[in-house]
């Protein structure tokens, strides 16, 4: 994994998901210099997620649109998208999740935890039903962490029952279409 993450981009595709990383690199120093210092660093912490591709080894489509998509959920915290924007959270809950289990899903096949998606001897059903699994899961650690937050940082996070059923509802339905994307699309830039 760290090969792939050291390997020079190849193509435009490759170079265009390490500009949206460069931006997202940019947008914690925005973030930083003219917001919050919790806005910076939850814009911060987005970082952790957009080098996973790399080490990951995904197409470069993924790529992008797995860093596009972490960088709007955590943009849209800054800029109070989702008290002001209706059914934004939902949106982002449905896209975000099922990113981030697609991505959880690759990242268990390289370390050959889980089959690799599309290989010879990998059942179609098994993306689906794991990819299902692992957005229930984040969705479960976001809404403790979010109570956490809530708790012990800031009472002003807005948590509620149904806000917190919701959210998982939507991440699990985001799941399972990401389930059925990795058990038919190459999400990989290779099989090994």
């Amino acid at each position: 994994m760290i090969d792939r993450f050291l390997a020079p981009p190849r193509g435009a595709g490759a170079w265009t998901a390490d500009a949206v990383r460069l931006l997202g690199l940019l947008g914690v120093l925005a973030a930083f210099l003219w917001w919050a210092p919790g806005d910076g660093g939850i814009v911060a912490l987005s970082m952790l997620a957009l080098v996973v591709p790399r080490f990951a080894g995904v197409r470069p489509g993924f790529d992008i649109a797995f860093c596009v998509t972490v960088l709007v959920a955590a943009w849209s915290n800054v800029l109070d998208l989702y008290e002001s924007v209706a059914v934004w959270d939902l949106v982002v809950h449905v896209v975000c999740t099922g990113m981030l289990a697609a991505m959880a899903y690759v990242v268990l096949a390289r370390l050959g935890i889980v089959p690799v998606p599309l290989a010879d001897g990998t059942r179609r059903a098994t993306p689906v039903v794991l990819v299902t699994v692992l957005g229930l899961a984040l969705s479960a650690v976001w809404e403790m962490l979010e109570w956490a937050g809530r708790t012990l940082i800031a009472p002003d996070i807005f948590v509620t029952y149904q806000d917190t059923i919701g959210d998982m509802a939507a991440g699990g339905l985001g799941a399972v279409v990401a389930g059925f994307v990795v058990s038919r699309v190459g999400l990989l830039t290779d099989r090994g």
